[in-house]
């Protein structure tokens, strides 16, 4: 070994020559090689690969510092001279030449057969992510997107079979037409435990990026790192201290509240709180207001210095910034007063904290807890607000004639946002659904959605949850794939609309870096993985929440409609495919169905086959017919698509409508199947809308709409 390479302290960049060591401890099998200079491994005049080395030298090729040449002393330290000269010229640190073993590599005409392997460590844990490798990987790896598998929820045997999808493990086990198996699934199967291994020590050895490109298959099919580089980390962020255990009852069942901040104006932030709030009673409902006894009819206190010795469980601060941060470390600093603190203003933590307040609060809160001090579970900054159907509760500051009315009882489900206006924006466009819990998370600088996710895990009631995200937080993403983990183990799969994703250029990107360990993708491939349902879909989320309100254990399988409009019919065929399936129907529902168009006189009129395409002449009761014979299938989901113009349908007799769904409803919880209108009309329908919504079954203004919900909820 040279003495640059004696000499060197350890970088944050790892070199080729440490990056093998740890992949032979793995039990992969790089290149045979050694440092130019040592006692070498190799036959005279044997075609070799020498490889220049430097510090944060990351494509050697570029530089002219990979050659293959026969194994002699002289033309090899000829070579290595010429390439530390180019690489000390570009500014890196010269480490020393390696000689390599030259790899036989099994190859496939005219399709790609080397890899790129990089495990990354972040937010979400260690990630494999895997795809195309070589000289072609940035176009190739836009047509064949790189696998992202986060190992803490993905096993050797799962990575084979999602490899095996992909067009390079097609390529690598001959499963394309004409082509021949270059490697097995047994040596693939090595393969992958042989990285997994590789992930435990790199954790070991403290690294954050391991990167194998090319990885090649070899005359005997064994995957051969041909490359391999790494990063170690560079400093870790401190431990996350979750918010205190219970926070979730003191916002669902709160018996004492109390406000600061409350102006005698009418309309403003407080006073709309406080209006809302006092739209019920409360065990105790106070207002902290300095030099007064009373305001509106309600306790005053002159600050949070009283509430120490007589706790509520939430305290609402609509304070300026500055004010609200004074409070909030004074109440940390007494060790009591308020269960659950909501940070009504902005300010802190964000773009227009000038003064570091929401660092100070973030820290006094860590410090607390990591001496094991009482702390409050804080919501917000930008706390908009939290609504609990049947128990009254609202208190967000949006007047109560700006919004639908709350629905007088609880619903099955739990609707979590990090954006408060996505939350008002949900509740005005979909009055009708039934939640029994929706919240605000604001930005989240204590408690944030692992932590509503996993005490959401406690209480069983809130059969569906679903969740509008735009970023993790450090610490959050791991933690929030636990909790989906724990959700889905209930069969509770969360519902995530993801927000705020670049698309540009991430394919091609990761078959080349796997500096994407953050990204939107990665993330989706963890919570995926985890048990989340994921859409970035507004519209598709929306019906998805509308399906899941109305059937929040909805099992997806074979679909069938019945509507009055070919149009319809058409695009369910085309909206029916993976990873959606249309009922495939067989003679006896044809000849069942036949009967019936023939009893109600449309013989001839209508064919009995699925997508069923009534005429505008059938009446409401057919479609009930065939509905709840339908029902009777292997079908597990009936959508009911009416174009509703024709005067026979009769919309204008709404108790006829709504008895209909409600029979049609009662028939389908019986089978334990699912059934959904789509009334395709204007507003002048809504009235007509509402009657068949009355059953707790869900209607969408078109057909496409409801599938598209399923689709989100596959």
């Amino acid at each position: 070994m040279s003495d640059a390479v004696l000499s060197a302290p350890a970088p944050a960049f790892v070199h080729e020559s440490e990056a093998y060591r740890l992949l032979m401890d793995a039990g992969l099998a790089p290149p045979v090689h050694a440092w130019l200079g040592q006692v070498l491994p190799f036959e005279a005049g044997e075609t070799v690969v020498l490889k220049g080395l430097g510090d944060g030298l990351w494509h050697k090729s570029e530089l002219g510092a990979v050659r293959m040449l026969p194994f002699e002393p002289a033309p090899l330290a000829g070579a290595a001279v010429e390439m530390r000269a180019r690489i000390e010229a570009a500014g890196h640190r010269w480490i020393g030449a390696l000689v390599c073993e030259k790899v036989a590599i099994a190859r496939a005409e005219g399709l790609p057969t080397e890899a790129f392997a990089a495990l990354t460590r972040g937010e979400g844990g260690w990630t494999l992510v895997l795809g195309i490798g070589g000289l072609q990987a940035e176009a190739l790896g836009a047509l064949a997107p790189p696998l992202r598998l986060p190992l803490a929820v993905t096993t050797c045997e799962e990575a084979l079979e999602a490899f095996k999808g992909h067009l390079l493990g097609q390529v690598w086990l001959g499963l394309l037409r004409g082509t021949s198996a270059l490697t097995t699934e047994s040596q693939l199967a090595r393969f992958f435990d042989s990285l997994w291994r590789a992930a435990d020590l790199a954790e070991l050895r403290d690294l954050d990026l391991l990167e194998l490109n090319p990885v090649a298959l070899d005359d005997s099919g064994q995957p051969r790192p041909l490359d391999a580089v790494g990063l170690r980390a560079t400093g870790r962020q401190a431990a996350r201290w979750p918010p205190p255990c219970g926070f979730l009852e003191h916002l669902l069942a709160p018996r004492s509240v109390a406000i600061a901040g409350v102006s005698a104006q009418a309309g403003t932030v407080g006073r709309t709180i406080l209006d809302n709030l006092r739209r019920r009673p409360w065990e105790r409902l106070t207002v902290l207001k300095p030099g007064q006894d009373e305001f509106l009819g309600l306790p005053c206190l002159p600050d949070v210095s009283a509430l120490k010795q007589a706790p509520v469980d939430l305290l609402l601060l609509a304070l300026p910034a500055p004010a609200a941060a004074q409070t909030l470390l004074q109440l940390i600093d007494q060790g009591g007063g308020a269960a659950v603190v909501g940070l009504v203003s902005g300010g802190l933590g964000d773009g227009a904290d000038g003064e570091g307040l929401g660092a100070k609060l973030s820290e006094a809160l860590r410090d607390a807890r990591e001496m094991g001090c009482w702390t409050p579970a804080v919501l917000g900054p930008n706390f908009l607000g939290h609504w609990v159907p049947g128990a009254g509760i609202d208190t967000s500051f949006i007047a109560e004639d700006r919004l639908p009315p709350l629905p007088e009882a609880p619903g099955p489900l739990a609707l979590l946002s990090q954006s408060g206006a996505f939350l008002i924006t949900r509740r005005s466009r979909l009055p009708r659904l039934p939640f029994g819990l929706a919240l605000a998370l604001g930005n989240q600088m204590d408690v944030a959605l692992p932590d509503l996710l996993e005490a959401l895990v406690e209480r069983p009631e809130f059969r569906a949850v679903a969740a509008y995200l735009e970023g993790f937080g450090p610490g959050h993403l791991a933690a929030t794939a636990k909790a989906v983990a724990k959700l889905a183990a209930q069969e509770r799969r969360p519902l995530i609309l993801r927000a705020g994703r670049t698309e540009g250029g991430q394919a091609a990107a990761a078959s080349h870096t796997g500096a994407l360990a953050g990204d939107a993708a990665l993330e989706e491939a963890l919570l995926r993985r985890a048990g989340a349902r994921w859409t970035t879909s507004q519209a598709a989320f929306d019906a998805g929440l509308a399906w899941l309100g109305a059937f929040p254990a909805l099992a997806l399988g074979p679909i069938a409609l019945v509507t009055n409009a070919g149009f319809e019919s058409v695009g369910a065929g085309d909206l029916l495919v993976a990873p959606l399936a249309g009922l495939a129907q067989d003679d006896g529902l044809a000849t069942d169905l036949r009967a019936i168009l023939a009893d109600e006189g449309l013989a001839g009129l209508v064919a009995p086959r699925l997508p069923l395409d009534l005429t505008p002449m059938a009446p409401l009761r057919v479609f009930g017919r065939c509905a709840s014979r339908i029902l009777d299938t292997e079908a597990a989901i009936v959508i009911l698509g009416i174009v509703p113009f024709a005067r026979n349908l009769q919309t204008d007799d709404l108790e006829a409508a709504a008895a209909f769904a409600e029979t049609l409803a009662t028939q389908a919880r019986s089978r334990g199947k699912a059934v959904a209108f789509a009334v395709d009309a204007g507003a002048d329908y809504e009235p007509y809308r509402e009657a068949l919504a009355r059953s707790g079954l869900p209607v969408f203004l078109r057909v496409e709409d409801a599938l598209k919900g399923l689709e989100a909820l596959a």
